[in-house]
């Protein structure tokens, strides 16, 4: 077999099998957590919880949190969208690139400054481009004062940054989903926030109106 014809066959087998490897999944979104994930309701009626891939959004109890959740909701919720799943992260939520009516949902949440791109897993360079165009024209959180533009990521490990209602002490620094259940075991807000959010115990929010512990997060 000719060298030329047996690249191009192997060329065909690799972007063939890329194709197939990407994995899309379907479903009506009905709930709306925060800034960068819903719960989607799929065909067979089975609810998964979806992280928008590659972005972070200020968190419930940060500034900006609800208009970031708020931003979110009116472009995906209660409207069937596609999902291009990447993976299931530490909590078992997929993640993925979210697309509604023909638009990336990842990408216009930065384009609107209604989310960071996530340093952290962020690999599309035009996600970058558009956070760098939502800062200079002050969209969104980028219009907050400077003091209050908090990385989400950097509020939820308060021991390198001042964030409000709670400090190192409270938190050992950091947080991590344990045995906690109840909100008498919340150390402060941000921690019921946490456990909500991204530890999945949904029974702190028992009203369903995505504050949990109204006790402590008054």
């Amino acid at each position: 077999m000719p060298i030329k014809f047996r690249l191009i066959l192997a060329l065909f087998f690799i972007f063939s099998f890329s194709a197939v490897a990407v994995e899309i999944i379907e479903g009506r979104v009905v709930g709306v957590h925060d800034g960068d994930t819903i719960t989607l309701l799929m065909t067979d009626h089975q609810q998964v919880k979806v992280r928008l891939a590659q972005i972070d959004a200020p968190e419930t109890g940060q500034a900006f949190g609800q208009r970031s959740k708020q931003a979110l909701s009116d472009l995906v919720f209660n409207k069937s969208i596609e999902v291009k799943k990447e993976t299931i992260d530490k909590y078992g939520r997929t993640v993925g690139t979210i697309f509604a009516d023909g638009i990336d949902v990842n990408a216009e949440m930065i384009r609107r400054g209604a989310a960071w791109v996530y340093r952290k897993y962020a690999k599309d360079q035009l996600l970058f481009q558009l956070e760098t165009q939502a800062k200079q024209e002050k969209r969104g959180l980028w219009n907050l004062p400077e003091s209050e533009r908090i990385p989400p990521w950097e509020w939820r490990h308060p021991k390198n940054v001042s964030a409000p209602n709670i400090t190192p002490s409270q938190s050992g620094g950091e947080f991590i989903c344990a045995e906690k259940r109840t909100c008498r075991q919340m150390a402060s807000c941000a921690e019921a926030h946490f456990y909500l959010e991204h530890c999945g115990v949904s029974s702190l929010d028992g009203n369903h109106d995505g504050t949990p512990c109204s006790r402590l997060c008054r």
